[in-house]
């Protein structure tokens, strides 16, 4: 029996295969933004797809948000699975009309009869130094309107997986990329791709008893990063990774946290205003009567975001988490 060498691959390729193998098997599927075609994408997401599939299939578009999606929502309409690129976070703001009034609204204004097939891919999130506009993270907007999934992977096989699944899916999706983690890397075979959790569904990355540190996307690395620091201090913390924002999942959310007793949630994005704050909401509500402290969040700074110099600042951190956890264990002592 021969044993196939596993080579290690990046998210973004992970991803790349993920549009490619969708396109293969669906004439459906068609890729649009800015730069997608010739350039590949700002971040060469999208590279090789024009070339293989023709500019019909992958096409440049102009420098307009709002025309690419109103673009995408007439192609839905007439059958088609378009695949949006919004190019980065923060130029994704010219499309919220079509997104809020007709992207996310069509298939409860027909009454189930009009679905819009529509992945809109969203790069977003700090950690690569860019400048304002490049550093964004706007997943409470998606999350706070009615009728869009919205889904976050953090490793190459959810990058994948859950890409042709968004894909698939014939509800819009709006799939937000970490931009630091495209570069990431981990054995992946993409002829043979692992079997991910569907969307909706959240997963336990590192088991623990101490607490349930509950995250997404950029942050998975930094809280299993923080969960090996707590070793030093006795604490064993468990780490469980959302996946999927929308729909949420209450039934692994709610385990974990009943199981540890105490609950932080990590985001890049504002802490007033940010996910965290409907998620401990949740998991109070919930689990009221399994915390032995309150839910408590480790977000980033309630301001625009900083100049690339200051975001080691703004971003949560692995000693911001381990204070956060501190504060769990006085609060259940005292």
């Amino acid at each position: 029996m021969t044993t196939v060498a596993v080579k290690p691959a990046t998210m973004a390729q992970a991803l790349t295969r993920a549009m490619r193998d969708a396109m293969a098997a669906d004439s459906g599927v068609h890729v649009l933004g800015e730069d997608v075609g010739t350039l590949g994408g700002v971040f060469r997401v999208t590279d090789g797809l024009a070339k293989e599939f023709g500019e019909d299939r992958c096409t440049d578009t102009p420098l307009a948000e709002a025309g690419i999606l109103g673009t995408a929502v007439g192609m839905a309409m007439y059958g088609l699975r378009p695949v949006v690129e919004m190019q980065f976070d923060a130029f994704a703001y010219p499309a919220f009309e079509q997104l809020i009034s007709h992207v996310s609204r069509m298939r409860n204004r027909t009454r189930g009869r009009m679905p819009l097939p529509i992945t809109v891919r969203v790069p977003y999130g700090g950690g690569i130094g860019g400048v304002e506009h490049h550093s964004d993270s706007s997943e409470a907007y998606y999350m706070a309107t009615p009728g869009l999934h919205v889904v976050t992977p953090a490793t190459v096989a959810d990058a994948y997986g859950l890409l042709r699944q968004a894909i698939a899916s014939d509800d819009p999706v709006v799939f937000l990329e970490p931009k630091r983690l495209y570069w990431s890397k981990d054995s992946w075979n993409p002829e043979q791709p692992t079997e991910v959790e569907p969307i909706g569904r959240a997963v336990v990355r590192r088991p623990g008893t101490s607490a349930t540190l509950i995250t997404y996307g950029p942050s998975l690395p930094v809280c299993l990063e923080a969960a090996e620091a707590a070793r030093a201090e006795g604490w064993d913390l468990e780490v469980l990774d959302l996946r999927s924002l929308v729909p949420f999942d209450d039934e692994t959310v709610c385990a974990a946290v009943r199981r540890t007793g105490r609950a932080v949630v990590v985001h890049e994005a504002t802490g007033f205003g940010g996910p965290g704050g409907e998620i401990a909401a949740r998991v109070t509500e919930r689990c009221f009567h399994h915390l032995e402290a309150p839910v408590l969040r480790v977000t980033g700074f309630d301001l625009p975001y900083p100049p690339p110099m200051l975001e080691r600042h703004h971003l949560p951190g692995v000693d911001r988490i381990l204070d956060a956890v501190a504060r769990l264990q006085w609060e259940a002592e005292g």
